[in-house]
């Protein structure tokens, strides 16, 4: 476990907010480049991506302000911001929800999701490194990868009750890093000319995401909210379905549009 990634001069530059910004800042270079291949620069996308920024922040920390709520004896808003923790899931959704009110302020009525997914997969892929340095690996596991921690760093480790020495575990954040690098790559090489409409590129990545992190989660050692499912599980219950009639829509107007020309 590593807290502190480095200091300049006594100040501790801290690892999960270090990678963190460097993802983000990846994730805009990226949409500035993918914009320009596409001849869709704007100006208004740097609105965009600050209506992000800011969403995915409240988001994040809001998916998880009921737990800080039933755990702190005092709650307050501060408290929750400083100290509720955060959670992905929420940081997308409170993201997504950015993009379109930042539309709505500026008067922006294009489609941008499909420009957002190469930098939100390789922000994610890099903001998880951070996760993977300071937070609960996995679920114990026999498998040669498993990674076990020193009695030191078991102690530190927030919320991990399968940290033990000698104890193999998931690295479950390695996993989602590989998810994302994965996701990055196929999406510039392979998916991006087969999207056919406007923002399909962009649920074929929530959707993905939605598969994998369900899956990942029995392993992620997180703690079970109900039916044996943890919360992130039980919130992809709601909306996975929803990410997948949204694609079918999606291919459905590609064939009702395909008809007349193939009847010509």
């Amino acid at each position: 476990m590593v807290p502190v990634l480095f200091h300049v001069g006594s100040v501790p530059v801290r690892t999960h907010e270090f990678f963190t910004l460097v993802g983000v800042i990846a994730g805009v270079i990226v949409l500035v480049i993918e914009s320009r291949r596409r001849g869709m620069f704007d100006r208004r996308l740097l609105w965009l991506t600050l209506g992000a920024l800011v969403g995915g922040a409240i988001g994040a920390r809001l998916g998880v302000a009921g737990r800080y709520l039933v755990a702190d004896p005092s709650p307050s808003v501060a408290g929750a911001f400083v100290e509720g923790g955060k959670t992905i899931l929420g940081g997308l959704a409170g993201a997504y929800v950015g993009v379109l009110l930042a539309k709505r302020l500026i008067g922006h009525r294009g489609h941008t999701g499909d420009l957002f997914v190469p930098a939100v997969a390789i922000a994610m892929a890099i903001g998880r490194v951070g996760c993977f340095l300071t937070e609960q690996v996995g679920t114990p596991t026999s498998l040669p990868w498993g990674i076990s921690v020193s009695p030191d760093v078991a102690s530190r480790i927030p919320m991990c009750p399968t940290c033990a020495p000698g104890i193999g575990m998931h690295p479950s954040f390695l996993y989602e890093i590989a998810f994302h690098a994965v996701m990055f790559a196929l999406v510039l090489t392979w998916l991006r000319p087969r999207a056919r409409v406007p923002g399909e590129l962009f649920t074929i990545y929530l959707v993905a995401y939605a598969i994998f992190r369900f899956a990942v989660e029995f392993v992620r050692g997180n703690e079970v909210l109900v039916a044996g499912l943890t919360g992130p599980q039980v919130f992809l219950l709601v909306t996975g379905p929803l990410l997948a009639l949204r694609f079918l829509a999606g291919r459905r107007t590609v064939r009702v549009a395909v008809v007349p020309v193939e009847e010509m």
